[in-house]
């Protein structure tokens, strides 16, 4: 489970940096281990204490004095707004980064995502696990939704250009496994592998395809982008929504947070998991906020392909929902507020030899969301 985290300075330790380097002491009080979950913390911070000139650089460095890749997030603006980086940490463990002066190394992005108008503008995104899109303006005709579809792989190289190219150049679909990976799941009109709608007078309310895009970051390790619906019909209203996805490294999950506009002041939502026609296996915990499905995964030339698994995690879930086409996570949503939430996909040929793997890694991040690694600044040297 990898999720950001902005990290409490406390005024007493920052007095106490030297000005040369900056040590961070990361706790982990849970029983679960914590694997290159992201951390997030102050760039303003860094320069200050390191006394970095306009053009300086600075490194990280893991307690083995390794460099560790890290990402300077703008959040779509022209300002550095924060900076993040992968930390492991073992159950009940604690580990010691250190911030200094230096070149960092080349890393190679673990993310990536673009419109892609040659495929009737697809927004396609992917990191080293997993790969999504969802249907832009040009797909208006043929069966638009703002559902998600997911493109399984079974490599940690980036494939969304490479998918799009041999099947538009080379004829090769990306239907079928040709040794990454493919897209097997269907969508439809549909909220596929977690989108999210209004949910009014017991009805799903499916919207179409998204009307604008925004990238706001775009790697090495997070990318982050907008896309608006301006009409969702929900009963006689429109609704326009607007969901800010950002998916890391290492996650199976993209985390969202979506905001309604129209005229209501409460309504509920539903992040969704599309049933295909032959069910799999489900399993949810309203408590704990999750809803997770497991099904067969067949190729568009009818070849089985192992067994792909979808997952929302809904903190502040209020009921489930399983009808003949979806299974539904419920929460109440007020005009003006941020509703936050996760979703996303896994294969059994790609880290999950079982169901019970993938319902475990739901379960835990779930359990990880309430209950965060702590971070401390100690004195610099």
């Amino acid at each position: 489970m990898k999720k950001v985290l902005l990290l409490m300075f406390l005024s007493v330790a920052l007095a106490a940096c030297s000005g040369k380097s900056l040590k961070l002491e990361i706790t982990n009080p849970s029983s679960l281990d914590k694997n290159n979950e992201m951390v997030e913390t102050c760039p303003d911070m860094i320069r200050e204490k390191l006394a970095l000139a306009q053009n300086e650089k600075f490194i990280i460095l893991d307690e083995a004095g390794k460099q560790v890749v890290y990402q300077l997030v703008t959040k779509g603006t022209e300002t550095i707004q924060s900076v993040i980086f992968p930390v492991s940490v073992k159950a009940e463990g604690k580990v010691i980064y250190t911030i200094k002066k230096g070149k960092p190394e080349t890393f190679v992005s673990k993310v990536f995502g673009r419109q892609v108008p040659e495929r009737k503008d697809d927004f396609a995104w992917e990191n080293d696990r997993i790969s999504f899109r969802m249907y832009g303006p040009a797909l208006a005709k043929e069966n638009p939704s703002n559902g998600v579809d997911i493109w399984l792989k079974n490599t940690e190289e980036l494939v969304v250009d490479q998918f799009y190219r041999d099947e538009l150049e080379k004829g090769l679909s990306y239907h079928v496994d040709h040794g990454k990976g493919l897209d097997c799941y269907k969508v439809g009109h549909t909220l596929g592998a977690g989108g999210i709608s209004p949910y009014v007078d017991n009805k799903l309310w499916v919207g179409n395809h998204y009307d604008s895009y925004k990238i706001l970051d775009n790697g090495p390790l997070r990318i982050t982008f907008e896309l608006t619906y301006d009409s969702i019909p929900v009963a006689d209203k429109k609704i326009k929504q607007t969901v800010q996805i950002s998916l890391d490294a290492y996650s199976q999950l993209n985390k969202a947070e979506v905001s309604c506009e129209g005229d209501f002041d409460t309504i509920q939502l539903a992040g969704g998991i599309f049933l295909h026609k032959v069910l799999g296996d489900i399993k949810t915990d309203i408590e704990s906020g999750y809803i997770a499905y497991a099904e067969n995964a067949i190729s568009d030339a009818g070849l089985a392909s192992g067994r792909d698994y979808i997952a929302v995690v809904l903190p502040g879930m209020t009921n489930v929902v399983q009808d003949e086409t979806h299974l539904l996570a419920l929460a109440g949503y007020k005009k003006g507020d941020k509703l936050t939430y996760y979703f996303g996909a896994g294969w059994n040929k790609w880290g999950f030899e079982t169901d019970d793997a993938w319902f475990k890694y739901v379960s835990d991040y779930a359990t990880s969301l309430k209950d965060p690694l702590k971070v401390n600044i100690l004195e610099g040297k």
